[in-house]
């Protein structure tokens, strides 16, 4: 199924929206409105149009099919997905991505847009909440995945730590000077990082685990005792002054912990899995028509 990683390329965007307005668009549009010009010969909207549907329209009418489907068994059955629902899934993808910056660059590599995001997310959420009743994962099952993950059920020791971003050392030396006659860590960020992100927040970079910084910054900054700030520390970006707040220590794999993200893991690829079968199985109650796939 992978309706979350149906990120739609520009061209497929434009399509769906195309497709969407039915046949009265290419009545809206003259042949002579011009998408593009080689050597002076006009490109038409109504070529475009017509490129688009013969690549992509097939498949793409498919999906608007399949999704309406999806909305028509949630309306009989009563289920749909809380605006609230939605924004707590969002929330978690931007946590994955380490941050709200890196989740819109994230949007902007794939083409696509929040508002696409929500709509993928939201059709998924619905099939969710259609096939997981008909679903079963079994305690053998549960335990049999954590064994063969186990790595990625480990926690790594973390550290939460700010840091000071200045473009030379004399600048860094001049801020660490500050900070040892007893100058306020936050209030220096502010007047003197160069990081964007984090100089109002007082260089905040939140608990990271070892091997998710560059080299020189992760050496120092788990070199580190609680409340010890570091000489400066230069690396490609500039010169830091880091600063560790608290530590977590690493923890080994623990089912029991485990147990509620495997359930969902194991939950999301059965889903996944079945959810064509699932379709295959409604699209007979429904009579459909794809004239660009027939043809």
């Amino acid at each position: 199924m992978s309706l979350l990683k149906q990120h739609k390329k520009t061209v497929l965007i434009i399509l769906v929206l195309l497709i969407t307005m039915g046949i009265s668009l290419s009545f809206a549009l003259k042949k002579d409105e011009t998408v593009a010009k080689l050597n002076g010969e006009a490109i038409s909207k109504d070529e475009l149009y017509s490129e688009l549907v013969a690549q992509y329209g097939a498949a793409t009418v498919d999906k608007i099919i399949s999704d309406k489907i999806v909305a028509a068994e949630a309306k009989k059955q009563k289920v749909s997905v809380k605006a609230s629902e939605l924004t707590n899934e969002i929330e978690k993808l931007k946590a994955s991505y380490g941050g709200e910056d890196a989740f819109n660059q994230a949007l902007e590599s794939k083409n696509t847009t929040l508002a696409f995001l929500k709509q993928d997310l939201k059709n998924y959420l619905t099939v969710k909440k259609l096939l997981e009743p008909e679903i079963t994962i079994t305690d053998e099952e549960m335990k049999t995945y954590f064994d063969e993950n186990k790595d990625s059920f480990a926690k790594a020791e973390q550290i939460k730590a700010s840091h000071i971003l200045v473009a030379d050392e004399k600048t860094a030396n001049e801020v660490l000077q500050k900070l040892n006659d007893g100058g306020d860590f936050a209030k220096l960020a502010k007047e003197y990082s160069t990081d964007d992100s984090t100089k109002d927040s007082g260089g905040d970079l939140g608990y990271f685990a070892k091997g998710t910084m560059v080299t020189e910054f992760d050496d120092a900054a788990f070199g580190l005792a609680v409340n010890q700030v570091s000489k400066p520390v230069k690396t490609k970006y500039g010169y830091h002054i880091i600063k560790v707040e608290a530590k977590k220590e690493a923890q080994e794999a623990n089912y029991n912990d485990s147990k509620d993200k495997i359930k969902a893991t194991l939950l999301d690829q059965k889903i996944e899995s079945e959810y064509t079968t699932w379709l295959e199985a409604k699209k007979k109650n429904y009579k459909i028509e794809n004239t660009l796939e027939e043809a």
